[in-house]
């Protein structure tokens, strides 16, 4: 296995589309920073949000999940109430090879605020928008800015291609696009 570096991330987007809209450099000039790195691709959160609310006293259930659990709100920030947090999407939609998993890792500047992204690891042969949790772990409200970089995939590649890949499997949340709840 292998971390693949900045000319295999770009040759797969250029050629199969794994990863659009593609930047292919780092975006940085007062903004949180995205686009091709090293060895990864840091992602942009898009301008729709879902931030949870307790509003309707609900139990969170993810075999029983609540729409209204959730206010969506669109612009170019987004205010997560203190010890509470918010989904949202990447910018970009990805396709990942059947051949290689993708890990993501939150963006330090966000983790230095207090501010935790976490995204379950993209599978083989998934594709689609990426649904971001972002975890406002401070006491204070957090702010999340809208079209800026929150995250940095790292793309490994594997020894093989495994026997079934999450396409063949039909996982739930193949495809999918805007932010995504919870599904059994």
């Amino acid at each position: 296995m292998a971390v693949l570096s900045d000319k295999w991330i770009k040759n797969m987007a250029k050629t199969h589309r794994m990863i659009r809209p593609f930047i292919d450099k780092q975006k940085r000039k007062g903004k949180i920073s995205f686009g091709l790195s090293s060895y990864g691709y840091d992602a942009r959160v898009s301008s729709e949000f879902k931030i949870f609310t307790n509003v309707n006293s609900g139990v969170v259930d993810p075999k029983v999940f609540k729409k209204d659990s959730f206010v969506t709100k669109k612009g170019k920030e987004c205010i997560i109430p203190p010890n509470s947090f918010a989904l949202a999407r990447t910018v970009e939609y990805f396709k990942i090879p059947e051949n290689v998993l993708v890990i993501c890792l939150g963006k330090s500047t966000y983790a230095r605020c207090g501010i935790i992204v976490n995204v379950t690891p993209l599978e083989p042969g998934w594709e689609g928008h990426v649904t971001l949790e972002f975890s406002n772990t401070t006491p204070l409200p957090a702010k999340i800015y809208a079209n800026e970089g929150v995250a940095q995939f790292v793309f490994i590649k594997g020894n093989e291609k495994p026997l079934v890949s999450y396409a063949k499997r039909k996982g739930k949340y193949m495809k999918q696009k805007g932010v995504t709840l919870p599904k059994i």
